[in-house]
């Protein structure tokens, strides 16, 4: 394993529990804060943070856009990636439950070689990486294990919540595409101030004020868990991850969510983890480890097992082309 790849296991690690954690630390501050108040301050605070942080550490050359790529990728990140995904994702919440948000906003992975494939070159999903991404999937809804009833009911949520899935999926892919010469923590500093500017936007039209904030030592822990945590430094395992490895492989990382969200729930809200959700756990480790094989060139390793191979003579090379991996 090379040390990119070490790093972007890392990444991949960091920003899952970050985000994992999000569900716990926002369960328990939606009690003191409006969905959407709450989910704006977040970003205030992340977009303070991460703006300092890349003032610190950035050559001032390097701090600002200079092209319309540059732009395109910050506006990417901030109303896409970030801004109208998560707004969706704490309205549609309201509609239906937990569970059913879960299920579905982990389509955003399944959505995202859909966008790839249009606007992507390097980026494709083999038949291998498919069934990675089903099992993936199914695991998803193991661990949550929803209601069948309740699966069926809020038309209304699930349609806010796949709208969240697909901005998120959009905008991961529209970052790629743009490109651009900022680093993901820059980019993502700049980003902040517009996701924040969105859901502030989201909370006036839904009538929200800051009197129905009740302030106290535990609203002000959520929010500094989720805006400087799973916020500011949740963004920049996350957005690094996703230059290094791709939108496809990147968003993978949703599918980790919600096994760090349960764990988190049984270990400080003290829910209970059903048996479907380890069967869940191990699938969706399946699914990463069909994902992850792709790296591995079969064809290529076989072909050089045979040239080592006495008395062998040199097979033709075979073209497999099909379905370019999402490295």
């Amino acid at each position: 394993m090379t040390a990119a790849d070490r790093r972007s296991l890392l990444a991949f690690a960091v920003t899952g529990l970050l985000f994992g954690g999000t569900f716990v630390a926002a369960k328990a501050g939606l009690v003191y804060f409006p969905p959407l108040l709450f989910v704006a301050l977040r970003f205030d605070v992340a977009a303070v943070a991460l703006l300092g942080y890349a003032a610190l550490t950035t050559e001032r050359a390097n701090l600002f856009p200079r092209t319309w790529r540059d732009a395109v990728a910050i506006l990417a990140t901030g109303v896409f990636a970030i801004g109208i995904t998560n707004a969706l994702l704490f309205v549609g919440q309201g509609y239906t439950t937990s569970a059913v948000a879960a299920i579905v906003f982990s389509l955003n992975p399944i959505l995202t070689p859909v966008f790839a494939s249009f606007l992507l070159a390097d980026e494709r999903l083999s038949l291998r990486g498919i069934a990675g991404m089903a099992l993936g999937f199914v695991g998803v809804a193991l661990v949550v294990n929803p209601d069948p009833a309740t699966l069926m009911a809020g038309g209304v949520g699930k349609v806010i919540l796949f709208g969240g899935a697909v901005s998120g999926a959009l905008g991961s892919v529209l970052i790629r595409w743009a490109g651009g010469g900022l680093s993901s923590t820059v980019r993502t500093a700049w980003g902040l101030p517009f996701a924040a500017l969105c859901c502030h936007l989201f909370s006036l039209g839904a009538g929200e004020t800051p009197t129905a904030i009740t302030w106290t030592p535990e609203a002000v822990a959520a929010l500094a868990y989720v805006g400087l945590l799973a916020g500011a430094v949740a963004y920049i395992a996350y957005f690094g991850l996703l230059d290094a490895a791709g939108a496809i492989r990147a968003n993978l990382v949703f599918y980790l969510v919600p096994v760090v969200a349960a764990l988190g729930g049984w270990a400080i809200l003290g829910e209970a983890i059903s048996t479907a959700a380890v069967v869940g756990f191990l699938t969706i480790f399946v699914g990463f480890a069909v994902i992850g094989s792709e790296s591995i060139d079969l064809p290529t390793l076989r072909r050089g097992v045979s040239e080592r191979t006495p008395g062998h003579a040199d097979a033709p090379a075979t073209d497999d082309s099909r379905g370019i991996e999402a490295d």
